[in-house]
């Protein structure tokens, strides 16, 4: 098995603001494994508020890439036991297993849904995101748009704003990315009103001392996702979140993904599959979970204006999967 890695800048169609700040283009490594021809691929993406510095990853893969490349080729979970003792960032460990997984598909010829018996039933639609704006802007985007769920990004708690939005005929989900206030969140849960949003994504920033105020109970369908990094956190969000979003390069891959959405079930959480602005690579890991899912976030691809894959992806909210071998990944 041959590893290699490069780092390609992913430009956005227009600019993504959010609280953490205004973004025009993402980095991204990009994980190529290669056996027999067959060619896996996995990525990870740049994110500051995460402290992500991908050259820092580079130091790690040359670090590693003899350990992976003497690897003989077992099922993903016995891979994935190898990539936790290397010790490496959850972001890097996601790439390293969906290019796994994607590569021992296509080694095998079977999809990723073969292998784990995942049966398609019904896909909800993705959400698009709509970025940090005046209300008005972004009730415009929401009425020009041919997508059916939209996720509203603010930065600030403006009463007035999030009724208004929360009156609208729309499926519509909030995400503060943090910038709530405890006293935001208790008027929130004791508003009718705001059962109207589908959920309300990590009010504030992430804390258990801050979290502690969060009702499940509550009007508010709270959904962590800084909040929710693994499967170690969710007995202690259950009195406080009903939701979850669960993002692969969080938790460290698919691998982990699978068993938190299993374990996630147990304890009554609604689930959602979430992203970062990513390419078609990152974007087709997460679509073959889909499936098993209450949500889906997945319009990473969609902002991005050079995308550098084909396979998984999403049209106009749908969520469309290819029967491809492994995750279907093929560079363009």
């Amino acid at each position: 098995m041959h590893l290699s890695w490069q780092i390609v800048r992913l430009n956005l169609k227009e600019t993504f603001s959010i609280s953490y700040g205004n973004y025009s283009y993402r980095d991204a490594l990009i994980i190529s494994l290669k056996k027999n021809d067959c060619l896996g691929y996995g990525e990870c993406t740049a994110i500051d508020y995460y402290h992500i510095n991908l050259n820092d990853f580079t130091v790690d893969l040359q670090r590693i890439q003899s350990k992976i490349e003497s690897h003989t080729t077992v099922h993903p979970n016995e891979f994935y036991t190898l990539l936790l003792q290397l010790d490496v960032h959850s972001f890097l460990r996601s790439a390293l297993d969906c290019a796994y997984w994607d590569l021992y598909g296509k080694l095998e010829k079977k999809s990723f849904l073969e292998l784990n018996s995942i049966a398609v039933n019904q896909l909800s639609d993705s959400s698009i995101t709509i970025s940090v704006d005046t209300v008005d802007n972004q009730i415009k985007k929401i009425q020009q748009s041919d997508w059916s769920k939209f996720k509203i990004k603010c930065n600030h708690f403006n009463p007035d704003d999030i009724l208004q939005l929360a009156q609208l005929q729309n499926d519509i989900a909030l995400d503060s990315n943090g910038s709530f206030s405890p006293e935001n969140c208790l008027w929130l849960q004791e508003n009718q009103l705001i059962s109207n949003f589908s959920y309300l994504e990590q009010p504030m920033k992430s804390g258990i001392d801050k979290y502690s105020v969060l009702k499940a109970s509550g009007c508010a369908n709270w959904m962590a996702d800084e909040d929710c990094q693994d499967s170690s956190v969710l007995n202690d969000l259950q009195p406080h979140y009903r939701s979850i979003n669960i993002k692969l390069v969080k938790c460290g891959g698919l691998t982990p993904a699978l068993e938190m959405i299993r374990y996630a079930r147990t304890l009554g959480f609604t689930v959602m599959i979430g992203c970062m602005t990513e390419s078609t690579i990152g974007i087709s890991a997460g679509a073959v979970l889909a499936p098993l899912c209450d949500y889906a976030d997945l319009d990473g691809a969609n902002l991005i204006a050079n995308d550098i894959a084909t396979g998984n992806h999403v049209v106009k909210g749908k969520i469309i999967l290819t029967e491809k071998q492994g995750l279907g990944i093929e560079l363009v």
